[in-house]
């Protein structure tokens, strides 16, 4: 197992913040970092919650998903899994988790946390969902590129310093390009989805505004 497969993180909560509550966070935490020992897991972080479950506006729940993609933690410790939340909040954690390819503990289990056959399904049709939902978005990029090519449109001509080395989607919006795939009869929505498959994160009305603004300045 590597050095990364070893890393965990722990996760508890109560649903209110009375002040009695805060012994079983202590209990909870004490616990789960045997158990993770126990296992041969490194805990390498503690996150915590007063607060309901079936919210997901919960400060130690998103600071740990953050540091959980981050370091690409390989598990977290819970109590039971009412503790990562509840009703919807509950599968929504979940899918994430499963995004991060994250395996979820449960102190109640004894192990990997056991998902009955609804949770299951659920699951899995968000992943299938979310990969469409991909497919569909680099099709419109594909869509947008080859409809801009046809009316002429040159991208290697056009953009200098493509090249984005540290792999960060550029933000300024280049307003020339906007006006050149404009007057060559694109769409808004294709404008949007050719700067996109150009590394320009961009939507439809964020390129519509600009072209209006620049439209406006013209007359003043």
């Amino acid at each position: 197992m590597t050095t990364k497969n070893k890393k965990a993180v722990i996760y508890a909560r109560v649903s209110t913040e009375k002040s009695e509550q805060e012994t079983s966070l202590d209990r909870q935490k004490e616990e789960l970092s045997r158990y993770a020992e126990k296992l041969g897991y490194q805990v390498v972080a503690i996150f915590q919650d007063q607060h309901s479950g079936f919210d997901v506006d919960r400060d130690g729940l998103l600071e740990m998903m953050d540091f959980i993609k981050e370091q690409q933690i390989a598990s977290v410790f819970v109590q039971d899994e009412t503790r990562l939340g509840r009703g919807h909040a509950r599968v929504a954690v979940l899918h994430l988790l499963q995004k991060f390819e994250t395996d979820v503990y449960s102190l109640n289990d004894a192990g990997p946390l056991s998902l009955n056959e609804m949770d299951t399904m659920l699951l899995e049709i968000l992943a299938i969902v979310e990969e469409y939902q991909r497919k569909i978005h680099n099709a419109k990029i594909k869509r947008g590129m080859r409809r801009a090519v046809e009316m002429g449109y040159r991208p290697e001509l056009n953009f200098r310093n493509r090249g984005n080395r540290d792999g960060r989607e550029r933000i300024e919006v280049p307003i020339e390009e906007i006006i050149n795939l404009r007057e060559k009869g694109l769409t808004f929505q294709e404008i949007a989805s050719t700067l996109r498959g150009l590394g320009y994160r961009i939507s439809k009305a964020t390129v519509h505004r600009r072209y209006v603004e620049y439209t406006e300045s013209l007359e003043d």
